[in-house]
């Protein structure tokens, strides 16, 4: 989710934070599979041309998503640090995680990049290069930092992928998310060296999805869902057309109450989401992050509270499907999202 809470430095702190960036210095081990050393690699990242000469020793990643995907890949030891957890790492990830170095727990500063020391940052969505968060990504190239943004955030950039099946004619309809996600996999597989990994991971993801996509035929009719990720005071936050849970909602039959709506994840009210009267909700489970608002169990509690919600037959009767928050975003854990949502919605009922 785009979350939008300045750091409020400047150009000018921004520039004395990150002069050490060009000094970095490899300390971590090799997790090339098959790039043979010195090779110039080229991708497009959301607009922004990228060329290494080698793969890159001391990479900053500005969220949980863009962490667990480099922790898929096998690069923990390419990394230089981590930051804005949302929620527990999992399971198959903690022992990688815990041998990269935790910059911060919430979304990283300018300064805390700089103390990094780093050849590459990576974050899910554009709104983390900002002047007050880590520097604009134009700033940054001029401070020889590369950057990279899922691809997923860009949809409008990647008609026909940024990687390999870049030069394809213009105009083409863009890809799906989870195409876009998959590109992230192939452009960071040839950014690292590491093009084995993550042509299997897209293999192996690919695989799950196709199997979500069969459940479609066993829904009864097309059940209407409202995905809810945050609530900050009294405001929901909820999954707009844009994005990923709505192609998740169409993978499986069932449609996303808030379709409609052009953004990402925009702000509604209690009285928004009752008149739309979801058959379902899918609450995000975003605990680490550890804001009034963000554990499923404080959502769960703010709907039951609310004189309007409370009242829906969604929440009267129960019909709730939990899932971790991170699993939300584009990330190498959102193709995990969809059994679960599978499962739920069998519990629920909507799956023969």
């Amino acid at each position: 989710m785009r979350h939008r809470h300045p750091a409020r430095l400047g150009t000018a702190v921004l520039a004395l934070a990150l002069t050490a960036v060009g000094c970095a210095s490899s300390d971590g081990g090799s997790a090339s599979d098959d790039k043979a050393s010195g090779r110039e690699t080229n991708v497009t990242s959301c607009g922004r041309k990228l060329s290494f000469d080698g793969p890159p020793e001391r990479a900053v990643a500005l969220d949980q998503s863009s962490t667990e995907v480099l922790l898929e890949l096998g690069l923990e030891d390419r990394m230089a640090g981590t930051s804005n957890l949302k929620t527990k790492i999992a399971p198959e990830y903690k022992a990688a995680y815990d041998k990269v170095k935790v910059l911060s727990p919430k979304i990283l500063t300018s300064e805390q990049l700089r103390a990094a020391t780093p050849d590459f940052a990576l974050g899910g969505f554009t709104d983390y290069f900002t002047k007050d968060r880590v520097g604009t990504r134009e700033e940054l190239a001029d401070l020889d930092l590369p950057t990279f943004v899922s691809a997923v955030d860009c949809p409008e950039q990647n008609p026909a992928g940024a990687g390999k099946d870049a030069g394809k004619k213009a105009g083409e309809e863009p890809k799906s998310p989870f195409d876009l996600l998959f590109q992230d996999y192939e452009d960071l597989g040839r950014i690292f060296g590491v093009e084995k990994r993550a042509a299997k991971l897209v293999k192996d993801q690919r695989a799950t999805l196709g199997k979500a996509a069969k459940t479609a035929d066993k829904v009864k009719g097309e059940p209407s869902v409202v995905w809810l990720y945050s609530v900050y005071g009294d405001t929901p936050y909820v999954a707009g057309k844009s994005a990923i849970p709505s192609e998740m909602s169409r993978t499986v039959g069932a449609k996303n109450a808030f379709d409609d709506l052009d953004e990402d994840w925009p702000a509604v009210t209690w009285e928004q989401i009752a008149k739309r009267d979801p058959d379902f909700i899918v609450i995000g489970d975003l605990s680490e992050r550890g804001k009034p608002g963000d554990s499923a169990a404080d959502k769960l509690k703010a709907m039951r509270a609310n004189p309007v919600m409370s009242k829906l037959a969604a929440v009267e009767k129960k019909r709730f499907v939990e899932i971790p928050g991170t699993e939300m975003d584009p990330s190498v854990r959102t193709v995990s999202a969809l059994p679960r949502l599978t499962a739920g919605m069998k519990d629920l009922g909507y799956v023969r």
